[in-house]
Formats: C-alpha cells, structure tokens, sequence
C-alpha cells in the first residue's frame, strides 16, 4: 500500500485575539478552557484563511503551484452555498486550470477526510471560522484558522502509516441547519460527553496509539479534548503539547489539522491526528522521520474588546453593498482575476514596457499590442499612502468600514520577477504601512455585490 506523505506544512490564524475575559464581563461566563479566540478581520473568510496557509505551504515546499494536480479544500463555513470555491482557490494559488479538485465539507471531521482521501501528490487546505450565537458557549468559543499540507508518495517527510474511522447515524456534538450560519448543539452533558469519545473509541480498535508523541484533536472547547486520553490510550500532555484551541479557540475542521501542523513544527515524531464530528471519528497515526518543511503564522497581535469582535464578525452590521464609483461589471470583472488574485502584469512585446492590467494601448509606445505575461516580485515598495475613513470610500466598501474602521490605501512599485522593469499599482493595506515600507500580496475579501463576494489582493507590511 502506497501512504501519503506530508512534505511541507503551511497554518494561519488572524492576529486579532479576543481574551476570555472580555466574554466574561459581557455575559458572566467564558468558554471552556479557552484564553483566547482568533478574530477574522472583516474582510477575511475561510477561503482567504486557506489561501494564506497554502501558500506558506507552497513557500516551504520544492513544489510550484503550478505543478499542483489535486487540491482538496476542506471547510464547515464555506463563503457560499453554492458555488465553485475551488476554481477560486486554484485562480489564488496559480494551480493550473485542469487539476483534479475535491470540497470537503459538512462536519468538523472534514479536514481529516481530506487528508485521508489526498492521492500520492497534491495540496491539501483546510480553514474555519464557525459561528454560533453569542450568548451560547458554542458562539463564544468559536476562533478562526487555517491548515495546508503539500503531500507526496514515497517521499521525506511526514507519512500517514495507519488509519482507522467509524460513523454513526447521530448529530454528534454539534451541527448546523440549512440555511443558517450558527451551529448549535442538543444542550444535553452526558450526550455530548458521549456523542465525542464514543466514536474515536469505537474508531480506535486495533490502532497502535499509546506511543504517540501528541495528540492533535478537534476541539471545540478547551476541556473537551482532554476527556478522550482514556480512548486513546495516552496522557494529556500529549493533547495539550499541541492543541491550539486554548489561545485561538474553537476552529472547526481547522482544529485537528492545525494542530498536527504545530506537532510537526516542533518535531514531534509519532503524531496522532483525530478528527471528530457529524457523530463519527478519523484517527490517523502519522509517523515523522525527521524535520519537515514549515511555516506557521499562529502569532497573537493586537487585542480586541468584545464589541470590536462583534462588528468584525459582522454580527452588528450589513455586509451587502451598493453600487457607486468602485463599481465593475462581472465580466469585466473575471477578465482581470490574474491580475486581481495574482498580480499578472503584462509586457509590452515591442518596447518591453510592463503594463498593469494589462489592458489597451501601452503606457510607454501608445501601441495597441498583444501583452505578454510577466509575474511581479513577491514584495514591493510603497511609494504614496493615505487612510480613508468614514463617508470617504465608495459605497463598496461601506461594509468595510463598519466592521473595522478606516482603511489604508497605498501605492505600491513591484519590479518584474525577472528584474526587467517595475510598475506602480494602488490598493488597499491590511494592518499598516507608510511611504518606504516593503510590503506583499495578500489575498483578502474587496466587497460583496449583487451576492457574489469578489476577492483580491491588497497589500501588508512585511
């Protein structure tokens, strides 16, 4: 039997942390066992969270993602109902247009599934951020993160060596209805208790676990984890030598798999990798035989109050937008995604003069040719900045500006990748930046119209 290896791993959380004690004061009581949650910036989602964790996977690998022949996605908060997530994420990534893609999605044992079902090479990528309502334990647990495994066939790195599932036709700890954006739950201790150990016992069977270095399982609280070491057959060191639960909270299909990816940074050999949800369990025994490639963002920045964390979760404001001076068609609008998910600039063929979009005449010669793709550097200098507050944006980014305030905006010279040339380009900055910062690419939410959120790149300080 071929195993699937891991051979680079890529995680992120957003560094904006809400601390329990500011759940505490607003409602008498905080989430079990947590310290803190992961707040998504208001224009992020579980499909910018993957992108970001992709490509620090993609960085820390020998592969391109233009070699990419699979890439599976895993997620319980898709940005849409329906809708080809994974066409987007291969436009962000630059995987090529005819790979073999796969969505995992409708319980947090997703992200296991995911790497359970990854072929002999491929990128698999999971993210989260699940929502519950804030007055119940599931909502003021919910975090926010994202995982990204680059995976090989008899290849250095990390190997899937054992495996082993079970399912029940229960709603497991939790669930979520059609139609709505909140998970809950039965509300009922001693089901629950059961509804999580039970299947990872009844997964466990013949599986050799009790050697294991950690154990990276799904969490959705910070106590409940530690109520399987019995099933498992391992202490709770092992549990919390890698969970990310306690500082970033409840990360749905996030949870087991950015916590592998921290047992694996820190070099763990023997890992135990436990997906649970939907009334079933995966258990996987990945072996490491030495270092593997990573690249974590899990740091925590700035700290958050409780009502920030509300309106950056939209809970208190309307993210449709209207039309105003921002306004592109959707035509015109999928003409540019190279451009917008992968900053693709174009050169002039008969004067060698980079042009971004690149569209019409060309800014040097005023010839009407046919451009030629050119990739820009990774990062680039800033060469004007301003910040634009309230009333002072289009109506596109009104939902913006409700959820986190007045945003920078910057200019922004990228040399071509190749050194022949540089171009200026304007947009948006996630955090700060000022006139001479180097700053890079980011992928991010632009706004929501006509009920299609459109993504693209703006630009954070390295």
């Amino acid at each position: 039997m071929t195993h699937t290896t891991i051979t680079a791993v890529g995680g992120y959380a957003p560094e904006r942390r809400l601390p329990a004690d500011a759940i505490e004061e607003a409602w008498g009581n905080a989430p079990s066992g947590i310290e803190s949650t992961a707040v998504p910036a208001g224009d992020e989602d579980a499909l910018t969270m993957g992108v970001a964790a992709a490509k620090r996977a993609l960085d820390a690998s020998d592969v391109d993602a233009s070699d990419v022949g699979w890439l599976g996605f895993a997620t319980t908060t898709p940005p849409v109902a329906e809708g080809d997530l994974l066409a987007r994420l291969a436009s962000m990534l630059g995987v090529r247009e005819d790979a073999t893609t796969r969505l995992f999605t409708g319980s947090a044992r997703a992200g296991t599934a995911a790497l359970l079902d990854a072929p002999d090479s491929g990128l698999v990528v999971v993210a989260d951020c699940p929502q519950g309502e804030p007055d119940d334990d599931r909502g003021q647990a919910a975090g926010a993160g994202a995982a990204a495994f680059v995976v090989g066939a008899d290849a250095d790195g990390a190997t899937v060596t054992d495996h082993a599932s079970h399912a029940e036709p229960a709603p497991g700890v939790r669930f979520r209805r059609s139609g709505s954006d909140r998970v809950e739950g039965l509300g009922v201790t001693t089901y629950d208790r059961s509804a999580f150990v039970d299947p990872i016992a009844a997964a466990v069977g013949e599986l050799d676990t009790e050697d294991a270095d950690a154990v990276a399982i799904t969490a959705p609280d910070g106590k409940r984890p530690y109520r399987a070491t019995g099933a498992l057959g391992v202490e709770s060191e092992a549990i919390q030598r890698c969970t990310v639960v306690h500082e970033l909270g409840d990360l749905g299909a996030a949870s087991a798999p950015l916590s592998l990816a921290r047992a694996l940074a820190d070099g763990d050999e023997t890992v135990l990798c436990v997906g649970v949800g939907g009334g079933g369990a995966d258990v996987l025994r990945v072996e490491s035989g030495g270092s593997v490639p990573t690249s974590l963002a899990l740091d925590a920045g700035e700290e958050v109050g409780y009502a920030d964390a509300l309106r950056l979760r939209g809970e208190l404001s309307d993210d449709e937008a209207g039309t105003g001076a921002a306004y592109v068609t959707m035509p015109t609008w999928a003409e540019s995604l190279p451009q917008r998910h992968r900053l693709l600039a174009g050169r002039c063929p008969d004067c060698g003069a980079l042009a971004f979009p690149p569209q019409g005449a060309c800014p040097d010669c005023r010839e009407l040719v046919e451009y030629e793709e050119t990739r820009l550097a990774p990062e680039g200098t800033v060469e004007a900045a301003t910040r634009i507050g309230q009333g002072g944006a289009p109506p596109e980014f009104a939902p913006q500006q409700k959820r986190g305030g007045a945003f920078g905006v910057v200019v922004v010279r990228f040399e071509a990748a190749d050194g022949e040339g540089s171009v200026s380009l304007p947009g948006q900055v996630v955090g700060e930046a000022s006139v001479g910062d180097t700053v890079r690419g980011v992928l991010r939410r632009l706004y929501t119209q006509e009920g299609v959120t459109r993504y693209g790149t703006k630009f954070e300080r390295v």
